[in-house]
């Protein structure tokens, strides 16, 4: 559990990256990027294989916790000021 956190530590600032990249390459309605993240986030845990000797099913969930805490990471560092997302 604790390699499980460690690996969704280390994606979570990579994920919220590249849906940047992704959100200003492509037009994504804003309530998708969240499934956007977590897909993301299982993709780069499915690649992290070099870097960890964690099992396949292990990466995958530290991926798509990774995706999960990078819209949380995004959503604290945003301010809103009172308005509402569309």
């Amino acid at each position: 559990m604790e390699s499980i956190l460690v690996l969704a530590t280390l994606i979570a600032p990579i994920v919220t990256g590249l849906v940047q990249a992704i959100k200003v390459a492509f037009p994504i309605r804003k309530s998708l990027l969240p499934f956007v993240a977590v897909v993301v986030g299982i993709i780069l845990g499915f690649v992290a294989y070099p870097f960890s000797d964690v099992e396949t099913a292990s990466r995958l969930w530290a991926g798509g916790m990774a995706g999960l805490a990078s819209v949380g990471l995004f959503e604290l560092g945003n301010q809103r000021n009172g308005e509402r997302k569309e």
